[in-house]
């Protein structure tokens, strides 16, 4: 591999920050892939926008002013500027930032991707994980409620034995050797 490539190292926790959950997609931003591979956000819309056959919806898609400004007021790491753009920005899902590494013809475009592709699938893989778990408790959650349910029944019959009257026994006559009465 080459070693300028290689070099090229963007911290895990950089990415992390700049990957969004809108229309219930993980996506980043045009802006912050710019500065990731550090184009103009002007040039690589330019570039997409050259080469749109290539981003279908589920590969990219622009906000609306609405969600455009949900994302201003939620978010404080936006760069200032973009904040007053008069466009609303791209935002790429992951097959979209693996689409943009073959429109941008850059080192620095080609090993960028490499790693925020790794970081979505290893986001991928920490969902499905934690789903599992999820899976998990919810097995036991439910093995708990039935052993709760049966022992309320338990409870239920030693309540409703303790309830019933002890039969009284009859008054019975007596055999054998009476000492009270008088022959």
């Amino acid at each position: 591999m080459n070693k300028t490539i290689s070099n090229i190292l963007i911290q895990e926790q950089v990415v992390l920050e700049k990957i969004y959950h809108i229309r219930d997609q993980k996506v980043m931003l045009d802006i912050d892939l710019a500065v990731l591979y550090e184009v103009e956000t002007r040039a690589l819309k330019q570039a997409v926008k050259r080469n749109i056959q290539r981003f279908p919806d589920d590969f990219m898609f622009q906000l609306t002013k609405e969600e455009w400004q949900q994302v201003i007021t939620i978010c404080d790491n936006l760069p200032k500027s973009a904040k007053f753009s008069p466009s609303t920005p791209f935002v790429f899902t992951e097959q979209g930032v693996a689409m943009l590494s073959s429109i941008l013809n850059s080192e620095r475009a080609i090993s960028v991707n490499i790693q925020v592709i790794r970081i979505f699938a290893r986001l991928r893989n920490m969902v499905a994980d934690n789903t599992q778990l999820r899976l998990e408790i919810e097995k036991i959650k439910n093995k708990l409620e039935n052993q709760d349910k049966n022992m309320e029944i338990v409870f239920q019959y030693l309540d409703e034995l303790l309830e019933q009257k002890e039969p009284t026994p009859k008054t019975r006559t007596r055999i054998g050797f009476k000492p009270d009465t008088i022959s």
